[in-house]
């Protein structure tokens, strides 16, 4: 049987969870499958419960699952603990160091009945903004070799080798084949010598993928063009560093990060919400369950094979935000959103109707 570990985690972790399994459960009733799930303790929920961060326990339930589901991690109430027994630091990063996790995958929507809501003006998005950003995980400035500081200086090492280019590079090709099918690969490579390679390397692998178009554009002009056009990309492919700047720059498209799922790939995969645990809005019914509800999609597709089931779960948010349903981070009137486990409702509602 097809195992899940999921790991609802801190602060409105469960709550969003919780309306996630609800959708899962529909998909098992519908095609007739059952997946095994199995619950573990991370963050401060762990450290409240045992004392760290990510248990053995946890860690062996992970690696025997077919994917991670996590909820979120964090909060103020461990804050003073030492950096490696804090739900982030000894928790989620521990985490994703011991899934080996190489690529974050970002998909940013901008839905049409939702452009009020978008920073930019309307006559920007208008033509739509639907992008996935691949991020390098693994490698480059973050993990470079030397690296340090002193009174006089501060230095890092950015490096990339061929291997770590290429894995990257082909899972943006394959992502955008069940897409628009173009790939813009941004890198520095005017100036950076690892950029260079970068480029190079990129170049080569398109070649194993006719059917995708290929661009290159350097970081800076891409930062920009997110602003001024962002309906021009599909898939954007980049390091480790751009793409932490570009996905945050990306994420705040939308308006609310309530509406932003995330993956990421490694040995096992790990699927969770792009935002953060929200402790001052936990217990109160009130956090917006699509992103999570959006990373199960994520799952059942790339670790599952199970693409028209996650089609089938955007229409139905879709759908559902177009009829005017909205919680607390999206409602133009707070004092008529509906509630977390409404919205859950609802959306399993509509993905039952167009089934």
């Amino acid at each position: 049987m097809t195992k899940i570990a999921i790991l609802p985690g801190d602060g409105i972790g469960p709550e969003v969870v919780r309306e996630a399994l609800k959708v899962l459960e529909i998909v098992e009733k519908k095609m007739e499958k059952k997946f095994e799930k199995v619950f573990g303790y991370i963050g401060g929920d762990a450290i409240d419960k045992f004392g760290e961060p990510l248990p053995e326990e946890t860690k062996k339930i992970c690696l025997e699952a077919d994917a991670i589901f996590l909820g979120s991690v964090g909060g103020p109430k461990w804050d003073d603990l030492p950096p490696q027994k804090r739900p982030e630091i000894g928790g989620l990063l521990a985490l994703r160091k011991m899934l080996n996790l190489y690529a974050n995958i970002r998909p940013i929507r901008v839905y049409k009945s939702l452009v009020t809501i978008s920073p930019l003006k309307e006559e920007v998005i208008r033509d739509g903004v639907d992008l996935v950003t691949v991020r390098e995980l693994s490698y480059g400035v973050y993990y470079g070799e030397p690296r340090g500081i002193d009174e006089e200086k501060g230095f890092d090492t950015m490096i990339y080798d061929r291997k770590t280019v290429e894995r990257i590079a082909r899972t943006a090709f394959k992502i955008a084949r069940s897409r628009r099918k173009k790939v813009t690969s941004v890198d520095k490579a005017n100036v950076l010598y690892s950029s260079m390679l970068w480029r190079k390397v990129v170049s080569e692998v398109a070649v194993e993928y006719p059917d995708v178009e290929l661009s290159h554009m350097y970081v800076d002009n891409a930062a920009m063009q997110l602003v001024l056009k962002p309906s021009q990309f599909d898939v954007i492919l980049t390091t480790n560093m751009f793409g932490d700047i570009i996905s945050d720059e990306s994420a705040a498209l939308p308006g609310s990060l309530g509406l932003l799922p995330s993956a990421s790939f490694g040995d096992k995969n790990l699927y969770e919400p792009a935002g953060g645990s929200a402790p001052d809005i936990a217990g109160k019914n009130v956090a917006n369950p699509i992103a999570q509800i959006l990373s199960l999609a994520m799952m059942l597709e790339y670790s599952f094979g199970m693409a028209e089931v996650a089609r089938k779960i955007e229409r139905a948010v879709e759908m559902v935000i177009d009829e005017g349903y909205r919680t607390k981070d999206i409602a133009d009137d707070p004092e008529k959103a509906v509630s977390t486990s409404r919205m859950g409702d609802l959306i399993c509602r509509k993905l039952e109707e167009i089934w």
